[in-house]
């Protein structure tokens, strides 16, 4: 494990010894590291969660056209499915997946979102928050403090794993998502710091070891459903742990073998799209079809 980087445990002890929250202790590392005041932090903060915001109504306003047309309108049809009462997630799950596969959408299209971690990753974080500010009528300030949560989530896991799906598979991108959407969840029912980063860490390990194929070389498909995949994943992860279920392994060690397992894909199955669902006959066709070809991975 990194001595030099950020981790779990050192923000855990800074949170213990102070007794700050977690939000706290990021507003803190944020003055000492990048001398930024709390007030343009959260000011920066509101921003992103106005731009997360205006993905997800857009993205239920009408359908829109992404670059390669293998996705497009998802989010309409499951808020129109929800709306007739045929869900078979909660409302709570049944909005969040929803919410993430639009973000998804207007990533693909070109419009503006916010990478939380990534862009392939980008549906999952908002996804949830905005299901759970919905369901719960939680303010804006709480939705920033969740954000803040995230991000010690999400910069524990890019200082020692990292977060791109070239270097560490879907695992990383919409696994460390997954993680920041889980303990961001927690800290919004009123749990422990100790228990954002214990849902963190089991949101990591219920996507151990996934792999990065997309379809045509898109960040299309079958990422839409793997953001919604993630934001499902997130709030297992967190109604668990708030229920009491014990963290088995801590998240840094997590992190770590994440990390191991990333390293170890192949190449053919790390965002090169040479394996796994791209690999396939008829997303071979799709790549043809979409204007692929190039790499001849399919061949």
């Amino acid at each position: 494990m990194k001595t030099n980087t950020t981790t779990a445990a050192k923000i855990l002890e800074v949170s213990r010894q102070l007794g700050l929250s977690l939000p706290e202790v990021m507003l803190r590392r944020e003055r000492e590291l990048n001398e930024t005041p709390p007030e343009v932090v959260y000011e920066k903060l509101r921003v992103a969660y106005g731009i997360m915001r205006q993905a997800v109504e857009e993205s239920l306003k009408e359908p829109h056209k992404t670059m390669g047309g293998l996705i497009g309108g998802e989010a309409r049809k499951l808020a129109k499915y929800r709306a007739a009462g045929k869900n078979l997630c909660g409302e709570t799950v049944s909005r969040a997946i929803c919410y993430a596969m639009g973000v998804l959408e207007v990533s693909a299209s070109m419009g503006l979102i916010v990478a939380a971690p990534t862009a392939g990753a980008s549906g999952v974080l908002p996804g949830v928050l905005i299901a759970l500010q919905e369901q719960y009528d939680l303010t804006e300030r709480q939705m920033l403090d969740a954000l803040l949560v995230a991000s010690a989530i999400g910069v524990v896991a890019a200082e020692n794993s990292g977060i791109s799906g070239a270097a560490g598979g879907c695992q990383a991108e919409v696994g460390t998502a997954s993680a920041m959407a889980a303990g961001s969840s927690v800290y919004l029912m009123g749990g422990s710091p100790e228990q954002c980063f214990a849902a963190a860490g089991l949101a990591i390990q219920n996507m151990l070891g996934l792999v990065c194929d997309p379809i045509a070389g898109l960040v299309e498909a079958p990422c839409q459903a793997r953001n919604a995949a993630g934001a499902s994943n997130a709030l297992v992860s967190a109604e668990l742990v708030l229920a009491g279920v014990p963290e088995v392994i801590p998240f840094d060690e997590v992190v770590e073998a994440a990390r191991q397992v990333g390293h170890a894909l192949p190449e053919s199955l790390r965002e090169t799209a040479l394996g796994g669902i791209a690999a396939t006959p008829t997303a071979c066709r799709l790549a043809e079809q979409t204007g692929c070809g190039g790499c001849h991975g399919c061949g």
